[in-house]
């Protein structure tokens, strides 16, 4: 058996070049070239995987077998080679009899060539022979290369246009044309999928777009991890303008009466004692004394000195922001309005995950716990079961965040923020439990949220929580929010 590669290796044809123009075709569809017009934060995401697809491209033409015609001529000609031009001369009818059967193309053309030769071919006829019967050759098995890849472009387009199909759609609702959010949406939607799997998906996030508070309610929630504040450290340090006073005091401004003997600074009752005869001597004596009520003026001077000082700065050092596991509750209690507003609340924080390169993994539990990640590989396909699954049976919450206890253990979930969306219309948790998810946020410093979607909810259960996020789906709060906006 002779694969495709090995003859287009021998016949000197260079395969590279051909995936090459199958890429450059694949690029210039009118298709794909709209479509990134329109949406060009997955353009990226296609070049990224363009590689990819030409090493499988290529690999898929190592691995064809050439048909068996083909590999009987191509031998027969190997052979035909070796040959000198005397022994080429005499099985020259047998060659032409087996190329009619093989029913090569180059049969008739073989035919004329010898036609015009007497007895014997000449050197140049010989040559010209092998020449064009190798040409035919390179012919046939660059046809059979073009045929192979134009289904691989022809099957890789189909694919694409689904892809294009699926995130046009989802964009809007996902990624809002974030650059970041819209190349994950593209990986996302690798999953063979149907118009009618997805469109489960664009009827939550029109839901979705109908409550603005749930996306609100997750971008808080996104951001809820504050920065921490470190001194900087080996900082130099700089120099400081320090003002400095003058240890004499200036005369500024009157601050009080005092005795003295400034003759400038007199009180009018002092000068009025030089007019009267009987009390000048007086005046003289309390002058020498220094006796005499003046003015107290007094002021500061003041001039800057430099001066080397430490820094004591405040570096701004970001939490990580680690991955989502959202336990959503699939009880009874939580049908109907609940269940749409706590699975669209789902899709708004797969859409901050997108965006902030995080993971997002739900856990349903009810009497038993399922989990889908939405931000695998096919993390489209899992939020559409998701979205498929019903809101019936009881409250297991114990159960559920046992479960949360057991993925936080993992390094992959480490920095996880735990997020439980419940009516918390449930049974007490045991204390070994409580116990252990406070040894979590205090010595794993992890966070557990809780998005309540009743006004109801035990507060025994929601004490253990950091955050307490409320969306109340009452009758009269949803009306409340529906007129303030």
């Amino acid at each position: 058996m002779i694969s495709l590669d090995t003859i287009s290796a021998l016949l000197s044809i260079s395969q590279g070049e051909l995936i090459e123009d199958l890429a450059i075709a694949l690029l210039a569809s009118p298709q794909l070239v709209l479509f990134f017009e329109k949406f060009p934060g997955m353009k990226k995401s296609l070049l990224r995987d363009l590689p990819y697809w030409k090493a499988e491209a290529g690999e898929n033409l190592k691995a064809t077998t050439v048909p068996e015609a083909l590999q009987q001529e191509f031998r027969l000609f190997q052979q035909q080679q070796t040959l000198s031009l005397n022994a080429f001369t005499q099985a020259l009818p047998a060659l032409l009899t087996e190329l009619e059967r093989l029913a090569s193309p180059f049969s008739q053309q073989a035919r004329t060539l010898a036609a015009h030769s007497e007895s014997q071919l000449s050197p140049a006829q010989h040559t010209l022979f092998l020449q064009r019967w190798r040409l035919s050759l390179t012919l046939q098995t660059m046809t059979l290369n073009e045929q192979l890849l134009e289904q691989q472009r022809e099957k890789l387009l189909a694919e694409l246009q689904q892809r294009m199909a699926l995130s046009g759609q989802l964009a809007p609702l996902l990624t809002g044309n974030d650059e970041t959010s819209s190349g994950r949406l593209w990986d996302l939607s690798a999953a063979p999928l149907q118009h009618d799997d997805y469109q489960q998906l664009v009827e939550y996030g029109e839901f979705l777009a109908g409550q603005p508070e749930l996306m609100q309610l997750a971008q808080q929630l996104g951001r809820s991890r504050d920065a921490k504040s470190a001194p900087a450290q080996d900082a130099p340090p700089e120099a400081f303008r320090q003002p400095v006073r003058h240890a004499d005091n200036l005369p500024e401004e009157v601050n009080g009466l005092h005795q003295s003997e400034d003759v400038l600074r007199l009180l009018p009752t002092e000068l009025a004692t030089l007019g009267i005869s009987e009390l000048e001597l007086e005046f003289y004596r309390r002058l020498v004394e220094k006796r005499l009520l003046t003015y107290r003026l007094q002021g500061e001077s003041w001039h800057e000195k430099v001066v080397p000082r430490p820094v004591s700065q405040q570096q701004q050092q970001p939490c990580p922001k680690g991955p989502f596991i959202v336990c959503v509750d699939t009880s009874g209690s939580m049908g109907g309005f609940n269940e749409r507003c706590a699975k669209a609340f789902c899709l708004a924080l797969l859409k901050v995950a997108l965006a902030d390169k995080r993971r997002c993994y739900v856990m349903l539990f009810a009497h038993q716990v399922i989990g889908y990640e939405l931000t695998a590989e096919d993390g489209i396909a899992q939020a559409i079961r998701f979205l498929s699954q019903r809101f019936r049976g009881g409250t297991d919450l114990a159960a559920c965040l046992q479960t949360v206890l057991q993925r936080l253990q993992d390094a992959a979930w480490r920095e996880a923020d735990a997020v439980i969306v419940s009516d918390f219309i449930a049974q007490r948790l045991p204390e070994p439990l409580i116990q252990s998810v406070r040894q979590q946020q205090q010595q794993q410093r992890q966070r557990f949220h809780a998005v309540a979607m009743s006004a109801h909810g035990k507060p025994g259960i929601l004490r253990i929580f950091d955050h307490i996020w409320r969306f109340d789906t009452g009758l009269r709060q949803r009306l409340l929010r529906r007129w303030q906006r």
